[in-house]
């Protein structure tokens, strides 16, 4: 572990080169994502002792079994979800708040739900504090979604299970997006999902590895 305090030209430094190595050089170009990430301080999203390596292109712990998203992947979901700035946007697994704060640069409106009250409160505290006024932070299982706010023109999860939750496409809206990863505990493949009237039609994208969906339409602690 290292003792030094980071400084912000060595944290400036570092997320530049995460914007053109990790993301540009990597093959994303969305110019909403790609600002969104420039903005957002992810130092403020990792555990104290972890800063010095906030923009390392690697996934981290923080804390109650749960990780923060490698960058690259961060930023390949919201890409995936092909924001224009109006939506409104379910996130499932808040975890630190980092993905929740990029997208809360770009839409209109988050909802987002963690299923563990303590990840939910920092992550809370750490929006309020960077000034995130378009986010709504809750506490539930995700894998029901949100309905009294629904529908919702993207939908965001940052787990992955069997299957995409049937309660999830029911509160997507008309011609919107889901992107999920799908497959078993240790290995997805990130699918994107458009709706269509009552027709959901899939690509997949890339494998990934996350944690996993827990909830009545995800895993139960039992299976795991």
């Amino acid at each position: 572990m290292r003792n030094e305090v980071v400084t912000s030209a060595e944290l400036l430094v570092a997320k530049q080169r995460m914007l053109r190595v990790d993301l540009r050089g990597r093959g994303i170009r969305d110019r909403l994502t790609l600002q969104a990430m420039a903005q957002v301080p992810r130092e403020r999203f990792v555990l104290e002792e972890m800063q010095h390596e906030a923009y390392a292109d690697n996934a981290m712990a923080i804390g109650s079994g749960q990780t923060i998203s490698q960058p690259y992947m961060v930023a390949l979901m919201t890409e995936a979800l092909e924001l224009a700035g109006s939506e409104r946007v379910l996130e499932i697994g808040t975890g630190s708040g980092y993905q929740t704060a990029v997208l809360a640069e770009i839409v209109r409106e988050v909802v987002t739900i963690e299923r563990i009250p303590e990840l939910s409160s920092r992550a809370a505290d750490v929006l309020r504090s960077l000034g995130y006024a378009n986010v709504t932070v809750l506490v539930g299982d995700g894998t029901l979604g949100h309905p009294p706010a629904s529908p919702y023109d993207r939908i965001l999860v940052t787990a992955g299970a069997e299957r995409v939750p049937p309660a999830l496409l029911e509160q997507l809206a008309d011609g919107g997006l889901l992107a999920m990863p799908v497959g078993g505990a240790d290995c997805q493949r990130l699918h994107v999902v458009r709706r269509k009237d009552d027709r959901y039609l899939t690509t997949g994208l890339t494998a990934c590895r996350f944690v996993p969906l827990i909830g009545e339409q995800g895993w139960g602690d039992d299976e795991l």
